[in-house]
């Protein structure tokens, strides 16, 4: 919102529109795996004494008493990466520049600086 701020008021008259750009459609589907397996992860940490037996395992691997231990820090741990990994897969980073409908710039996984968009051979060419 700062930039959009910045800019419109630098240069009066400009219509700013923010929008996010789209991420990639394995980044997406991925996206939607993660919170499947964050519960599934839960769900072991929560009744994994009940889960392995009707897998086969005649009892439970020693991992799952670790995560047994310290339950409320396993289950925050994995809701905070979950929800980590997916934010991270979600966006794009991608950042586009258009005047007139047309593409100025477009920056991937770059945040320009405020100075590179008041530079007088980015905008101005195209403010006249």
């Amino acid at each position: 919102m700062t930039m959009k701020n910045m800019l419109e008021s630098e240069f009066p008259g400009i219509q700013v529109i923010l929008a996010n750009h789209p991420a990639s459609l394995p980044k997406r589907l991925l996206s939607k795996v993660v919170p499947a397996v964050q519960f599934g992860i839960i769900g072991i940490i929560l009744a994994g004494e009940q889960i392995f037996p009707r897998l086969g395992f005649a009892a439970p691997p020693p991992w799952y008493y670790s995560l047994r231990a310290n339950r409320f820090g396993s289950i925050a741990s994995t809701w905070l990466f979950g929800n980590f990994i997916q934010s991270f897969l979600q966006s794009s980073g991608a950042f586009e520049v258009f005047c007139n409908g047309e593409l100025v710039k477009s920056l991937l996984f770059l945040m320009p600086h405020v100075v590179f968009l008041l530079e007088p051979n980015f905008l101005f060419p195209f403010m006249l």
